[in-house]
């Protein structure tokens, strides 16, 4: 702080003194006489300015000569490499001032001109690493992919910028959309930096869009030991891998093999729907319906979903629908308030033809939170309690407008999914789908202006519709509030 005090202080004494010195000289008609060795010279003002500079000049001239001849002494005692240094000092004081204008360039996002700067340092320059990486970064803000991969490229033959490259290639090919080439280098830079977080994170997602399920849980498991996941995270992330691994090794035929992976996988997050609902079949399909029963138990406890409620009827595909009701009591004994437990208890009580019960369960669902599904339920039963059509149709048109009610929905970009995935299909998000209401509740069907007209103004039935049909009808309703999520 003192030095730069200083520093700007003679600056201005300097400047000041070259000023005064200038205005004497302007106003002294009489200029400058200089008296030596028994001449006299008389300098004007303009011809003291003159040889001021001339002096000055001469004075760096004899400088460099200097510099120069002692170079040339030092070769002749016999450095060799003397004279070449002293050419390559000017060359690398003019090559660096070059690097630096390049980097304030590219820095300021003056690209073109960052990109000339870069290639006259490279030529200065005998760096090859720092002007190669410079001229890269400076043509690929350009435009110029051609030369920035060429830069990259030549890159890979050190070692200490090889994984510089190959990170640069890595970003050209995704951005190209060479999604195989891509997950090479994506494997090669791992191979060199496994600790590399933003590494970890391509090759990951690159691993599981090309359903790579072993390798994205061997980098997962490196992401762990980097400190880039908690244990938390971790667990759950590793168990929707090993969830998928388990649904490709169902899709081979392989079924024990996949049944033993997704009971891993349940274990590892309880509280995850696909992989819960996986491994209770799993374990219904090989006998243990107490192991089933517990899996989809716990995975209710965590968040009710109609998918548990799928599997957990699967475990006895047979039961009566009384018997069916007495043994969903498991579930729906918890979270009874829960809107997804109401209207499960609802469809259980229409299969069994208790349609007073099933207007008690759901209550006023359908007012207070009117979903496609609830309003059809409602429908249905009003169906099996021989209501009014006009009633009936009233309900199935509000169902027809009304919101879905909780879907799968990225938490990245909010785009809507019919199933679980892994990876968003709209961003590509990894592990970003979750179970709730989509952020514009209000979403009406695209179908509804087709559909209206035939339910608000249906033909009118037969007179003499048997009891049967009316069943049938009551039924096909509660089928539809089971397809309305």
């Amino acid at each position: 702080m003192i030095w730069s005090l200083i520093k700007v202080l003679l600056f201005i004494a300097a400047i000041a003194g070259l000023t005064w010195g200038a205005t004497l000289l302007l106003h002294n008609g009489d200029g400058i006489r200089i008296a030596a060795a028994g001449y006299e010279v008389t300098l004007g003002p303009l011809q003291a300015i003159v040889a001021l500079a001339v002096g000055l000049l001469a004075l760096w001239l004899l400088a460099r000569l200097v510099g120069f001849l002692t170079a040339i002494l030092r070769f002749v005692t016999g450095d060799e490499t003397a004279i070449s240094r002293y050419f390559d000092r000017n060359r690398e004081r003019k090559g660096f001032a070059a690097l630096a204008d390049g980097m304030i360039a590219l820095a300021a996002g003056e690209n073109r001109v960052a990109l000339s700067r870069a290639l006259k340092a490279e030529k200065l320059l005998s760096n090859p690493e720092l002007t190669t990486i410079m001229v890269a970064q400076a043509a690929e803000a350009a435009g110029d992919n051609k030369r920035a991969e060429q830069a990259y490229k030549a890159l890979l033959a050190h070692d200490r910028t090889r994984f510089v490259g190959i990170r640069g290639l890595l970003g050209q090919k995704l951005a190209e959309g060479d999604h195989d080439t891509a997950l090479k280098l994506a494997e090669k830079a791992f191979a060199l930096k496994p600790r590399h977080l933003e590494t970890q994170d391509i090759l990951l997602k690159l691993q599981a869009e090309t359903q790579d399920w072993k390798g994205a849980r061997a980098t997962l498991e490196a992401k762990r030991k980097t400190g880039g996941l908690g244990k938390d995270l971790f667990r759950r992330r590793d168990a929707v891998l090993a969830l998928q691994e388990a649904r490709k090794v169902m899709e081979e035929g392989a079924s024990i093999e996949a049944r033993e992976a997704a009971i891993a996988a349940n274990k590892q997050s309880p509280d995850l729907i696909p992989a819960a609902a996986m491994a209770a079949r799993g374990l219904a399909t090989s006998g243990d319906t107490k192991g089933a029963t517990r899996v989809i138990r716990k995975a209710w406890e965590a968040q009710p979903h109609p998918d548990l409620a799928a599997a957990f009827a699967e475990i006895e595909p047979e039961e009566t629908p009384v018997a069916r009701l007495k043994r969903f009591r498991q579930l729906t004994e918890l979270h009874a308030d829960h809107p997804e437990t109401r209207m499960l208890l609802a469809e259980l009580n229409i299969a069994a033809e208790d349609f007073p019960a099933a207007r008690r369960v759901l209550g006023d669902l359908p007012e207070t939170k009117p979903t496609g599904r609830a309003l059809a339920l409602r429908a249905a039963i009003a169906r099996g309690e021989g209501g009014d059509e006009a009633e009936v149709r009233g309900w199935l048109a509000r169902a027809l407008t009304a919101p879905r009610g909780p879907q799968w929905c990225c938490d990245k970009c909010q785009a809507i999914h019919a199933q679980w995935t892994p990876i968003c299909d709209n961003c590509g998000g990894f592990d970003t789908l979750s179970w709730r209401e989509p952020p514009e509740t209000a979403t009406p069907s695209p179908t509804g202006a087709e559909m209206l007209p035939l339910i608000v103004n249906p033909p009118a039935p037969p007179a003499s519709a048997p009891a049967a049909d009316k069943e049938d009808e009551v039924i096909d309703l509660a089928a539809i509030a089971r397809g309305a999520n």
